[in-house]
């Protein structure tokens, strides 16, 4: 009696994970699917970001055209994550790609889905064993972070120049994140390649590392910090993880009265640039990093569709590019991504 309780349970919180709002973490979203359709799992971090939010709407796109069920799942945790496999595994999902948020239990969740036959594609981070090698047998789609990284500090580079800032004057600012992974670490680090590159001091290379997430909060305090540590600097150029943690350092810049003409800051992935990138009068946030998306969701969902339907395994490694965005060209920049009427 107490094993068919049980049962009824966990079959009716399948239920409740799998039919809920498509627009919050753990809906389901996607055609009706009949009796023995593909169903497909698009498991992320952080569901609330927009970032992860696109994906979702493109992923949505990709079963939308080729007819299979699409099941959403925000992830919190480790723990969850494999709860969440195991919901798909009773949702008869045979497979599912995902972003989680520890890459360092890779080989549960492959040892999760191998109990249902799932296959598995990881997107945005790699899947990691327990000591930090990546599991090179999975198929996945990043972003070739270091490149991006090096885009941003190549733009700062040129404004720099542009403005003939002088070098004892001019600090560079970088918001990193302590245990933000391997993705953050090399976003970060190509940025400061190329500033050296470019001839900036690496005594005038500032980087600054927070504990939280980085983003308008974190990202203000972080500068406000660095301008009380360099009293000295009078130009700021300004690089970080992600928008939020640049637009929160500019924003800190003009709370301490620094006019925009003091300042260049540029972000990664399209989110609080916006803001300032549409505003009439320009702000210290000049530009940003787009990075797909589109790629990120629609491709890989059907990337795993004609996986699970025609037996065509997707390539172990695809890389994606960024894309400089500024003022200027933003607007059809991002129309021609389809993120934009």
């Amino acid at each position: 009696m107490r094993r068919f309780a049980a049962a009824i349970a966990g079959l009716m919180a399948l239920a409740v994970l799998g039919c809920g709002d498509s627009s919050k973490p753990g809906g389901g979203a996607g055609p009706a699917a009949s009796s023995g359709a593909v169903k497909i799992g698009f498991l992320v971090k952080q569901a609330d970001d927009p970032w992860f939010q696109n994906e979702w709407k493109f992923a949505g796109q990709a079963a939308e055209k080729n007819g299979f069920e699409l099941i959403k799942i925000g992830l919190l945790d480790g723990p969850k994550t494999l709860a969440a496999i195991d919901t798909l595994g009773g949702q008869g999902a045979q497979g599912f790609i995902i972003c989680t948020p520890e890459p360092k239990i890779g080989q549960a969740i492959l040892d999760r889905a191998g109990r249902t036959g799932m296959k598995v594609m990881s997107v945005d981070d790699r899947l990691e064993a327990a000591d930090g090698k990546v599991i090179e047998s999975v198929p996945h789609m990043g972003i070739t972070a270091r490149d991006i990284g090096k885009l941003v500090g190549q733009g700062l580079a040129e404004e720099y120049k542009k403005r003939g800032w002088k070098q004892e004057e001019t600090g560079a600012c970088i918001l990193t994140h302590d245990p933000g992974g391997q993705t953050h670490m090399d976003r970060t680090q190509g940025a400061e390649e190329a500033l050296k590159a470019a001839g900036l001091a690496a005594d005038h290379i500032f980087e600054i590392a927070q504990k939280e997430e980085l983003g308008l909060a974190t990202g203000r305090d972080a500068m406000n910090s660095m301008m009380t540590q360099h009293p000295e600097i009078r130009n700021w150029l300004i690089a970080g993880v992600n928008d939020g943690s640049v637009a929160g350092a500019v924003r800190a810049t003009e709370g301490r009265g620094i006019g925009a003409e003091h300042v260049a800051g540029i972000g990664i992935g399209v989110d609080s640039s916006l803001t300032d990138l549409s505003q009439a009068k320009p702000t210290g946030f000049l530009a940003t990093v787009l990075i797909s998306p589109r790629r990120h969701g629609y491709n890989t969902a059907e990337m795993m569709y004609k996986w699970i339907k025609e037996g065509v395994e997707p390539p172990k490694v695809t890389w994606t590019q960024g894309i400089l965005i500024n003022r200027e060209n933003y607007q059809q920049v991002m129309k021609e991504q389809g993120l934009a009427q």
